[in-house]
């Protein structure tokens, strides 16, 4: 038995790829070939409105009174809203308070609050609208499958004139898409290319600010409908223009090299030869005493490489990654009412985005591994699973493999349970 075949095998989420290929169009001018050869990690890109397919822009994903509404009416709470100015966030106790009778806490928005700090100049980012905004919960699981990778989303509001940061780096790609108004973008090469989360730009303050005052590499205004793509290390500031600007950043949590490397080392463990004492007494300070250590402690470490399972290497990185990247959301009360419904006549299919594999476990058994558990199923449900896990629209009474309806009903409805499927 071996792992199915996409979409789905090894991971891959199951969602139509129209809808990946469409997500990323919108944010790159230029073919998926050409943005993956010339620009992914490497250099800028620059996609103006004219050259995108959705003549519309973004307001479709989030519009300036959608931003209003979420800061007014849904009771959001730190940490999905921060507020900026002068390039230094503005603490969260003068922006935020109680919510009122029956909502006794003390961090939620408060409007009025956030109206000030906007009215002086601060810049308002919405954080993780990946999570909260719908229309952004289906693109980040669109545009994540196309890049195979995990996604955060937030939007950045940003009064005429104003600039919320000062010139610095992210330690992850990002697309900016602007919504709405006009924003001056100063873009200069990276001080430290391809810099680690734990290679944060505050301890290259000095470097940034000698660096940001000579040429631009890019220096460009965004319209609405315009995109960028700026791999990360690469330095940056954004400053409005004559009227309020809303941009979204999605932020591409890219996993690297040094993460084979951790993960690399922590499997190392296993070998005895790596988990041995230093010599008794042996000065840690000194070179001369460390030197032999080290020697012999690379030597044994090339040998354990040499030996490393790449399926170890992938089953932690599977644990690392999957988390990062929520399916699409589930309706509780529907998938329930679903449950207690079913029979063979009902159509069920995969959960959009959902990642999986279906692995053998036991002589008699099959392991279907999702982010955040692992299901054990009987060895007869293994045909009926790859045809539920296809992400194709199924009718239960359809399934193969299994005796009767019965057990196609069992089967179906504890994968319903599970969160696997959804009533199609």
């Amino acid at each position: 038995m071996t792992h199915l075949d996409p979409p789905g095998g090894h991971g891959r989420p199951a969602v139509p790829s129209a809808n990946a290929a469409e997500a990323l169009a919108r944010c790159v001018s230029v073919e998926p070939a050409k943005f993956a050869a010339a620009h992914w990690g490497h250099t800028p890109l620059l996609s103006r409105a004219a050259e995108l397919p959705n003549a519309s822009g973004f307001a479709d994903l989030l519009s300036p009174a959608d931003a209003d509404e979420l800061l007014s009416r849904r009771g959001l709470r730190t940490p999905f809203l921060r507020v900026a100015k002068d390039g230094q966030l503005v603490p969260a106790a003068r922006w935020t308070g109680g919510g009122g009778a029956g909502a006794e806490i003390g961090d939620q928005v408060l409007d009025e609050r956030v109206l000030e700090q906007y009215a002086a100049g601060a810049t308002l980012v919405l954080q993780g609208l990946h999570r909260i905004w719908p229309p952004l919960v289906d693109f980040a699981r669109d545009l994540g499958f196309a890049l195979n990778q995990p996604l955060q989303i937030n939007a950045y509001l940003t009064p005429a004139g104003s600039q919320g940061f000062a010139t610095h780096y992210d330690t992850h790609d990002v697309f900016v898409l602007q919504v709405d108004g006009r924003k001056h973008w100063r873009i200069h090469p990276p001080v430290l290319p391809d810099p680690l989360e734990k290679q944060p730009w505050g301890g290259r303050a000095d470097e940034i600010g000698a660096t940001a005052q000579g040429p631009a590499a890019l220096d460009v205004v965004l319209a609405p409908g315009d995109a960028l793509y700026l791999p990360r290390g690469w330095l940056h500031s954004a400053q409005a223009q004559d009227a309020s600007s809303l941009h979204l950043t999605v932020g591409i949590r890219a996993l690297t090299r040094y993460a084979l490397v951790e993960e690399l080392l922590t499997l190392a463990a296993e070998d005895q030869r790596l988990r041995a004492s230093l010599p008794f007494g042996t000065d840690v300070a000194d070179p001369d005493a460390i030197e032999p250590e080290l020697t012999e402690t690379v030597e044994a470490l090339r040998d354990w490489l040499l030996r490393a399972d790449p399926g170890a290497v992938a089953a932690r990185l599977r644990q690392r990654a999957w988390p990062a990247a929520r399916p699409a959301p589930i309706r509780p009360l529907a998938q329930a009412d679903a449950v207690a419904a079913l029979d063979a006549d009902s159509q069920v299919t995969l959960r959009p985005g959902l990642r999986w594999q279906l692995v053998p476990h036991g002589s008699d058994s099959v392991a279907l591994r999702l982010f955040d558990r692992t299901i054990t199923l009987p060895g007869d449900c293994e045909a009926a699973a790859r045809v539920l896990l296809s992400g194709a629209v199924t009718r239960v009474g359809d399934l193969p493999g299994l005796s009767d309806d019965a057990d196609r009903v069992t089967l179906t409805r504890r994968l319903l349970r599970e969160a696997v499927l959804v009533p199609a």
